[in-house]
């Protein structure tokens, strides 16, 4: 490791672009992972799951994802295309090494310290650890007199295990509605929605334009007018599932992205919640005899919770003492620039946007593969 130039922590998706963007530019680097393959974070998630943006704007740098992999590239293939990416760039991964701690060396240098005790060096550092990295258990009151079952949604991975039995889904993200539409096709009993906020439902495609290229074209135009034009193309695209106990939100779609919130790409749930396979209720208040009881006062009894109760992105513990973290845990900055007091240091990542994340990704690892050979 002392010839790389550059460390980067995580083997993830963002990973990877910086080193196949660092080696473009004639820069050495390590990649560190603390699993035993790449794309760890991909290999976890549920089997249903597939990419959200289209693999023609969702290949990194360097390399395209397979046309035999389709539109809507699936988490395998995923999985196989980071895999083919890291060898076809020939990246330098370095498997089981788990960093703990970014600490100064001096001004300009830092440490690297493992949970093995080994400690590497280098004047610069880029950290992508992913933006889904530690999951946040729930910590309803009362939880713990719940006599049924209670997983994050983490640990979630296909229905099989739900068949015939009556399963709450808490959040109404992404994750959480797949997660939903997945078990009602997969014979769970009855399945229930938890929703605290009435998220914003947008169709994965309409007439072959998808909802990434608009996300693509609207990201820098002022929040009051992408507000207005969501809205109206919601009127016509979405039909009104308020009679389902699910309303349409009062709040502005790229409003709430400011916020954190993406929009929730249907892959099933209007027609499951329009069925009735899915029914949305209101979000979990607290428990009280194995009981649940929800914001409106009514009260539930479930054998199976799953939780998308979300993720943080968990840098505290490896950076948080070098005042690079705002008030979220998020970096101050990101990309191609460096914080004034962490001269070296990169973050990539650690943003959500709507234009997708993979293209992001790529867009990042090229600006600070830039920065980075620049000196």
């Amino acid at each position: 490791m002392s010839n790389a130039a550059v460390l980067v922590i995580g083997a993830g998706p963002g990973g990877l672009a910086v080193a196949a963007a660092l080696r473009r530019e004639g820069v050495a680097s390590v990649v560190l992972e603390r699993s035993d393959d790449v794309g760890a974070s991909w290999r976890r998630h549920y089997e249903r799951l597939h990419l959200h943006t289209t693999r023609r704007w969702s290949s990194l740098p360097g390399l395209p994802i397979p046309r035999e992999f389709g539109r809507w590239v699936a988490r395998a293939d995923v999985v196989r295309y980071l895999e083919l990416y890291t060898a076809h760039h020939r990246i330098d991964v370095r498997t089981g090494v788990d960093v703990k701690r970014i600490s100064r060396a001096g001004y300009g240098r830092w440490v690297l310290e493992t949970t093995t005790g080994d400690e590497l060096a280098g004047s610069t550092v880029v950290v992508a650890t992913g933006y889904n990295h530690t999951p946040v258990p729930p910590s309803w009151p009362g939880v713990e007199t719940f006599a049924g079952e209670l997983v994050h949604a983490s640990a979630y991975r296909n229905p099989e295990p739900y068949g015939d039995k009556d399963v709450l889904v808490v959040g109404a993200g992404n994750t959480g509605s797949e997660i939903a539409v997945d078990l009602t096709e997969g014979g769970a009993a009855r399945v229930r929605l938890a929703i605290r906020s009435a998220p914003h439902i947008v169709r994965r495609s309409n007439l072959g334009w998808p909802a990434q290229g608009t996300g693509i074209v609207v990201r820098h135009l002022p929040v009051p007018v992408v507000d207005r034009v969501a809205a109206a193309v919601a009127r016509v695209e979405v039909p009104d599932l308020a009679e389902f106990g699910l309303p349409r939100p009062t709040t502005g779609l790229y409003s709430r992205v400011r916020q954190g919130s993406v929009p929730l790409q249907d892959v099933g749930l209007i027609a499951a919640v329009q069925g009735r396979r899915v029914e949305p209720v209101a979000a979990v208040d607290s428990f009280d005899d194995g009981a649940v009881v929800l914001a409106d006062g009514s009260r539930i009894t479930p054998e199976v919770i799953i939780a998308a109760t979300g993720y943080r992105r968990g840098l505290e513990p490896l950076v948080g003492d070098l005042d690079v973290l705002d008030d979220r845990g998020l970096p101050r900055v990101h990309g191609p620039r460096t914080s004034t007091s962490a001269p070296g240091l990169y973050f990539t990542g650690y943003t959500n946007p709507i234009s997708g994340m993979f293209r992001e990704l790529g867009i990042d690892a090229r600006r600070i593969a830039r920065a980075i050979s620049r000196g």
